[in-house]
């Protein structure tokens, strides 16, 4: 007899889509949730953007906003749009596992 089957729940998630624990984040469920978002692969920029919101978030509590994430991050703003095209904080906190930036509609 063969032991069942050990099958992972997906990490809950808000209306919007963001992840309730950002400690259940990992790089596989960033990979599903840019798939979702219309980035079907992500670039080592897009790699840079999330990281920095996620270690952001977990120094301080609080996402960068899109002014402190283009100085900070070392990706203009005009590339973090061309990146993350629908929002590039609101889109790289989904991605990152991390709530929404105050600010993002």
């Amino acid at each position: 007899m063969t032991a069942p089957e050990m099958t992972t729940l997906p990490p809950e998630t808000d209306v919007e889509g963001f992840l309730l624990d950002p400690q259940q984040w990992n790089e596989r469920i960033a990979a599903d949730i840019a798939h979702v978002n219309g980035i079907d692969a992500l670039t080592d920029r897009h790699w840079l953007v999330v990281r920095f919101m996620r270690d952001t978030f977990l120094r301080t509590g609080a996402a960068p906003s899109i002014r402190a994430l283009g100085k900070e991050s070392g990706v203009p703003v005009k590339e973090l749009y061309e990146l993350f095209p629908k929002g590039p904080a609101k889109l790289a906190a989904k991605i990152g596992g991390i709530p929404k930036p105050r600010g993002c509609i």
